[in-house]
């Protein structure tokens, strides 16, 4: 039996660092891991992502749960390794009674589960995905809405190189959106010019119709945790590297009528100040718009709840 409660929407941050793990005593406060978010509602556990922060969550899960068996989900938002690096060292699956279900869309001419069993083939891992006595199903999606359980997730493609999803998930308490990485369509028609058609995994629309798309997955969310990476400087030096920047997000966040946003997947290069700095202008601009929305950056080891 699963020990998650069924009356509230936890929100988990175990990682929420971009691009590479970042210890160090400048990012003590927001933290250094990479991307993992952990979500518990109607008695099940989500995991948005394996990046670094999955293996401080695997330590807690075995504390929790000690003999117990251990059922959960995990939703992989894309294979870049920041988004699934921290598998391999998840507590979880070295045990034989616990069941791991991984979700995700095909990467790009590879197959998901390939993808995964890869960074641990020799030479890069002395224990193969094979070799892990967890009970693992991976399920490649071919759906952009399906069901965990009693929850109903919907995914949505972002602008990113690759194929790249965002999750939304509907509970009682309210909907979290998770979108790690994702750059703002209004440079679209550049981007696609500058990869190359053969390195395009998928075709898009017009950036207008892409973004009204992306206002309509994200409406109303009570949770809306999204890519600014950068600001608005730095974004002029990396478009088409897949990532938003500050007042972007805020963009979305405002027309889609958000209730509340987190500043997610912090730039390697961003410490602890210049992620206050950010999380100030975007309450700013949110202020300029006329809108209510609460704005934090995300911080590892926090947690919200939805009730």
């Amino acid at each position: 039996m699963s020990k998650v409660s069924a009356s509230k929407t936890r929100v988990i941050f175990w990682g929420v660092r971009g691009s590479i793990p970042t210890p160090g005593p400048g990012t003590v406060r927001y933290g250094g891991n990479t991307s993992c978010v952990e979500v518990r509602a109607e008695g099940e556990i989500i995991i948005l992502d394996a990046g670094s922060g999955i293996r401080l969550l695997g330590q807690s899960l075995q504390r929790e749960f000690g003999s117990d068996p251990i059922r959960l989900a995990i939703l992989i938002s894309h294979t870049h390794w920041d988004h699934i690096q921290g598998l391999p060292f998840f507590l979880p699956a070295y045990s034989g009674k616990n069941q791991l279900k991984v979700f995700g869309y095909d990467g790009t001419r590879t197959r998901l589960g390939e993808i995964l069993a890869g960074q641990m083939e020799t030479p890069f891992f002395p224990v193969t995905m094979a070799e892990l006595p967890g009970k693992i199903e991976i399920e490649e999606l071919k759906e952009m809405d399906f069901e965990i359980g009693r929850l109903r997730i919907r995914s949505k493609f972002l602008n990113h190189p690759g194929v790249c999803a965002g999750y939304r998930i509907y509970t009682p308490a309210g909907s979290v959106v998770y979108m790690p990485d994702n750059e703002p369509f209004d440079q679209l028609d550049v981007q696609l010019r500058n990869r190359g058609v053969e390195n395009t995994a998928r075709t898009f629309k017009s950036p207008a119709e892409e973004r009204a798309d992306l206002i309509e997955f994200l409406r109303g969310a009570d949770l809306l945790i999204v890519d600014a990476q950068y600001t608005d400087e730095e974004y002029l030096r990396h478009v088409g590297w897949g990532h938003g920047s500050v007042s972007s997000v805020v963009s979305l966040a405002a027309d889609a009528d958000a209730k509340r946003l987190l500043l997610f997947h912090h730039d390697p290069n961003h410490d602890d100040e210049m992620v206050d700095k950010i999380v100030d202008k975007a309450r700013m601009q949110i202020a300029q718009v006329g809108k209510s929305i609460a704005v934090e950056a995300a911080r590892e080891g926090s947690e919200v709840i939805l009730s």
